[in-house]
């Protein structure tokens, strides 16, 4: 499957992107690769300058807890807070308490 988001994201973002940081624990990104391409998923630990540990969880958005590099995924303006290593449970309830929960279940293709 081809991921066709980034064009639109791109095209239709009006934020400021200048002040956002990129890549950060509790931020929701996009999987651009793969085979759960086009699916949400949380960075949830920065392990160096090239990886990061991401989840969906799988009982939300079907992403496994796996390293992640950080060139196969397109962070969003999205951010919820969740401590560094946290487990799938405590991201579920924190995407719940945020509200995002069903935003993160729909596929972005």
């Amino acid at each position: 499957m081809l991921c066709l988001y980034l064009p639109i994201v791109v095209i239709g973002f009006q934020g400021d992107t200048k002040n956002m940081p990129a890549i950060e624990v509790g931020r929701i990104c996009v999987k651009q690769v793969g085979r759960e391409c086009c699916k949400k998923c949380v960075v949830i630990d920065v392990m160096d300058k090239s990886f990061v540990l991401v989840t969906g969880p799988k009982k939300v958005t079907g992403v496994k807890r796996r390293r992640v590099n950080i060139n196969h995924i397109m962070p969003l303006q999205e951010r919820i807070e969740v401590k560094r290593g946290a487990s799938d449970d405590e991201v579920s309830q924190a995407l719940e308490a945020a509200g995002k929960l069903k935003e993160m279940t729909d596929e972005t293709a």
